[in-house]
């Protein structure tokens, strides 16, 4: 999702959309459809346009424009289909994307190559953070009205919203295989004064489901993550268990927003979709570290409400992986432009 992708979707992308379904569907009802199925399943040349049908069919998110229909397909669909209000705890919630491998993305060792991830992650990412926070972003967008995001003059912040992506980094544990069915779980892991950072564990289809789904319960097991073998059925407690073990990949992104050239703290953002509470002292960007004075969070009811300091506990714990990330922002101060010479230039790069 680049800067100015969301700033361009609704008065532009969207309404283009609109047309061309609309054209596509004028045209579709002129077409004798049981003549042209029956020509193409009886005709000359059939055998070839099924196993091309076939082929396309097995590899649709592979072709030339696939990944744009999965991109604008997350936000048109929770545009219409997210709830209209989302309870506290969602906010570290997992969103959990389904696919499967397609023919053209697997590599010469016959498993999903590692490069495909990155398109999956797109996807997944934007599935998450249109349904989580996409109530707040029109706030910020329209900020001359709602007046929430300001510089350090506090002067009002004007400018197109849109969201960048600043790096990813994936861990390749286990393969995928053709035609296999998995599902990537993507939740947010932490944010600071600049950066959102996004978890994504990619996980063989069927393996885990989760206790239940944002209001709305899931029987006995309400609470608890299980097996979708069915353990913990029948009224059981679910046993703590390590699905670490069903993870093929773990990937973690960092995303910026942006009004103009202006970054937005995530926290604005996040508050402006309802999914804070209120915090004392000087707020959610207040304190040298622009995330909050470091009070002691002391006890936690694991229990009880999402309150600020369960959401600054999550935070937390989250930021001690994600710093080691950002960490390797560093890294580009290691290219000295080949001082000391380099092996060759090589083509078909």
């Amino acid at each position: 999702m680049a800067v100015g992708t969301l700033s361009l979707f609704y008065p532009v992308f969207l309404p283009m959309s609109a047309a061309a379904v609309a054209f596509a569907g004028h045209r579709a009802l002129q077409v004798d459809w049981r003549t042209a199925l029956t020509h193409f399943f009886t005709g000359p040349g059939r055998t070839s346009r099924i196993l091309l049908a076939l082929f396309l069919a097995l590899n649709w998110k592979s072709l030339p424009l696939g990944w744009t229909v999965r991109i604008f397909h997350s936000f048109i669909y929770h545009l219409l289909r997210r709830p209209k209000t989302l309870p506290q705890r969602a906010l570290f919630h997992y969103s959990i994307t389904a696919s499967r491998t397609s023919l053209l993305e697997t590599d010469y060792n016959i498993h999903k190559s590692n490069s495909t991830y990155f398109a999956d992650l797109d996807v997944s990412r934007s599935h998450l953070v249109s349904h989580l926070l996409g109530p707040g972003m029109p706030i910020i967008a329209r900020n001359a009205r709602y007046q929430r995001v300001r510089d350090k003059e506090g002067r009002l912040v004007t400018g197109s919203f849109g969201i960048g992506l600043g790096a990813v980094f994936c861990s390749f544990r286990r393969e995928l295989g053709p035609l296999q069915g998995y599902e990537m779980w993507s939740r947010i892991l932490a944010w600071d004064r600049k950066w959102l950072y996004i978890v994504t564990h990619f996980v063989p289809k069927g393996k885990v489901r989760p206790a239940r789904w944002d209001g709305r319960r899931m029987g006995p097991t309400r609470g608890r993550v299980q097996r979708a073998d069915g353990a913990g059925a029948g009224g059981d407690k679910v046993e703590e268990e390590d699905f670490s073990k069903y993870v093929a990949a773990t990937a973690i992104s960092k995303y910026v927003f942006k009004l103009g050239r202006f970054t937005v703290h995530p926290a604005l953002v996040i508050e402006a979709a309802g999914l804070l509470p209120e915090r004392p002292g000087e707020g959610w960007c207040g304190g040298e570290t622009g995330t909050g004075t470091p009070e002691d969070l002391g006890e936690l009811d694991e229990e009880g409400e999402w309150d600020w300091k369960r959401v600054e506990a999550e935070r937390r714990k989250g930021l001690e992986y994600a710093e080691h990330f950002a960490a390797l922002d560093a890294t580009n101060s290691l290219f000295d432009g080949g001082a000391d010479g380099a092996i060759g230039k090589f083509p078909l790069g």
